[in-house]
């Protein structure tokens, strides 16, 4: 249905995210098709996509696709209204992560450099002591981007 929309907006250059490693791959033709319902599906994809100049599938992960999930969670709250005129919702992408605008050099509140924290745990596997699961899950999905090489980060 997205590719659909995208083809009656005349848009020409597309990339498509999808939380769903079969469907990607299978589009990207990297893993085969063993159900033969999904070979129709696939069959009209390829079809549909051939009035791009440029299309690319890209796997996101479901923990990445928060927004996805935002605007399910939303449609599922809101009470459609039968009237034409429906509000908008306005949404903006911006250029760095949220929590990067808030960083304020002037009010660390330790000194420690801003990667003590992954440091400690990629050199000792160490959480800091007021971390909550929510905070040590992201610590270990940080770490997992960076390396020990003797005392260098």
């Amino acid at each position: 249905m997205g590719i659909r929309a995208s083809i009656e907006c005349k848009i020409k250059v597309l990339e498509v995210y999808g939380d769903s490693a079969l469907v990607i791959y299978q589009l990207k033709s990297e893993w085969e098709i063993r159900d033969p319902k999904l070979i129709n599906y696939r069959e009209l994809v390829l079809d549909l996509i051939k009035v791009f100049d440029d299309i690319t599938f890209r796997y996101l992960l479901q923990d990445e696709n928060q927004m996805a999930d935002v605007l399910a969670t939303l449609a599922s709250m809101i009470r459609v209204n039968k009237q034409k005129d429906m509000k908008l919702i306005q949404m903006s992408i911006c250029e760095a992560p949220a929590h990067c605008c808030n960083i304020n050099e002037e009010e660390e509140r330790d000194d420690y450099p801003w990667y003590h924290d992954i440091l400690q745990y990629v050199k000792n596997n160490k959480y800091p002591d007021q971390a909550t699961k929510n905070d040590k899950r992201t610590l270990r999905r940080l770490a997992s981007g960076y390396v020990l090489d003797r005392e260098i980060l």
